[in-house]
């Protein structure tokens, strides 16, 4: 099964439970999601580092989520990846494929697309154009994404710089 039907499987499933709620204003974690890819489309690391609670936790380590370097927090490791993407594809654009939101959760396929400009994963720049996804769970807490699960397309990515 891929990630597109398991969210669709999850939208269609929120979507009766969440009829009413459509009609009130966006939960808290609903718009997290949408400022964290508001804050990469502009560029804008410090604003984008501002939505990070400073006790964040990522439960996912891997490729596409490195464990911080020696001394750095789990903040500052993923806002140093993000930073690293931003260099890497100077023209960064990512948008929101599917989201299913909670009061406190929210879980979201997001797409980035760039030229690969700079280094990025390692390699050097080769001047294609990428597009790879992710899917991510965000767990809110006082107006800030406090953990993070997930997984991305980092071989798709890496497929696609060295093909």
């Amino acid at each position: 099964m891929d990630r597109r039907t398991v969210m669709a499987g999850l939208l269609i499933g929120a979507a009766g439970s969440t009829q009413a709620a459509a009609q009130t204003a966006s939960p808290p974690a609903r718009r997290l999601a949408e400022q964290f890819v508001a804050t990469l489309n502009a560029h804008d690391i410090d604003a984008f580092a501002a939505l990070f609670s400073d006790a964040y936790v990522n439960h996912q380590t891997s490729a596409a989520a490195p464990p911080p370097a020696a001394g750095a927090t789990p903040k500052q490791g993923t806002v140093a990846f993000f930073a690293g993407r931003l260099k890497g594809m100077p023209d960064l654009s990512v948008a929101i494929e599917a989201l299913v939101a909670s009061e406190d959760k929210v879980a979201a396929s997001f797409v980035y697309s760039g030229t690969h400009q700079g280094v990025y994963l390692g390699v050097p720049p080769t001047g294609k154009k990428l597009r790879f996804t992710s899917c991510d769970i965000f767990r809110v807490s006082d107006g800030l994404i406090a953990e993070h699960w997930g997984m991305g397309d980092i071989a798709g990515a890496l497929a696609q710089m060295k093909g």
